[in-house]
């Protein structure tokens, strides 16, 4: 689900409680759609929220220098957006 689930569902419930004016018995179809309106807000937020988090990665790589057990370590953190 992305920011575009989010919208057409929001769209969706919106055509539903405001456009359609048809009767069905047992069933209310403006509630229906108010909460249609509302998962596509939450699903809008939660998308947004996913976006705008930041990954980071950290890698280690050990190397022996010599044979007294000296050792050299590297180590590269990047850190960049989630797409």
């Amino acid at each position: 689900m992305g920011i575009g689930t989010g919208i057409f569902l929001f769209v969706v419930g919106a055509v539903v409680a405001f456009a359609i004016s048809l009767t069905v018995p047992g069933v209310d179809l403006h509630l229906i759609g108010y909460l249609l309106m509302g998962a596509g807000v939450v699903v809008f937020l939660i998308s947004i929220v996913m976006v705008m988090r930041k990954r980071s990665t950290v890698s280690t790589t050990r190397t022996a220098v010599d044979p007294t057990g000296t050792e050299k370590t590297t180590s590269q953190e990047t850190r960049g957006d989630v797409i």
